[in-house]
């Protein structure tokens, strides 16, 4: 889903950077409540993760290509805030340094792969997450929904984007067919790995998963005994 240079006009991708570095400020300054001692290592290893992953890229028609987000995972291990940061440094990197995606467009994909993805992953995570049986197998299931959830709404603000801004010689008719139609798939890859990363590290740690918490936040019987008198 990295967008290149000159997809969108000059208007649009300013206004997509100013609001990618507005959420970047944002979740930097927030992201001192997820981390500490325990999960900052974990983040370095998600932002690895991530990265590898979205080097694996495969054509998906109109102009444009398809690769995991690993977004939802993100949000769902070290939380969304640390997300959209560990994120953020995987796109400068694989723009600056691989040339995946345009210098031009770097505010248009942190736009959607360090903010969109991690987010709205992440709600539709705790939506899910509040309607399953409150008990650590329901957190992989959860963070599932909300991954596949967020590589198609990741998909259709792009799709929103081009539609406002759109500068390159490809029909927005079959934009939507490409990128609608392909992300429904790439989806639900996206989702079965997210499961099997969450389920293991939640059978493994579930302490160091930062959507765990709620789940593992059970009231405990204590059970006092007095002497008789």
């Amino acid at each position: 889903m990295h967008v290149p240079d000159g997809f969108l006009d000059a208007p649009t991708s300013v206004a997509t950077a100013v609001v990618a570095a507005g959420a970047l400020a944002v979740c930097l300054r927030g992201a001192r409540r997820e981390l500490d001692d325990r999960v900052a290592p974990l983040a370095g290893l998600v932002a690895v993760f991530v990265f590898a992953a979205q080097m694996v890229t495969f054509p998906v028609g109109a102009g444009t290509s398809g690769h995991l987000l690993g977004g939802a995972l993100a949000a769902v291990l070290v939380g969304p805030r640390t997300a959209t940061v560990c994120l953020t440094v995987v796109v400068a990197v694989q723009a600056l340094l691989f040339a995946d995606g345009g210098v031009s467009a770097l505010g248009t994909n942190v736009l959607l792969l360090a903010v969109v993805g991690p987010w709205v992953g992440y709600a539709v995570f705790a939506g899910a997450r509040a309607v399953l049986p409150s008990r650590p197998a329901s957190v992989p299931v959860a963070a599932a929904t909300g991954a596949w959830a967020s590589v198609v709404v990741a998909a259709l603000v792009f799709v929103g984007l081009y539609a406002v801004g759109g500068a390159a010689p490809v029909p927005l008719d079959a934009l939507v067919a490409a990128m609608g139609t392909w992300h429904l798939v790439i989806g639900l890859g996206e989702a079965a790995i997210t499961f099997l990363v969450v389920s293991t590290l939640v059978a493994a740690r579930p302490d160091l998963v930062h959507g765990a918490r709620p789940v593992l936040r059970e009231p405990r019987l204590v059970v006092t005994q007095g002497a008789r008198p």
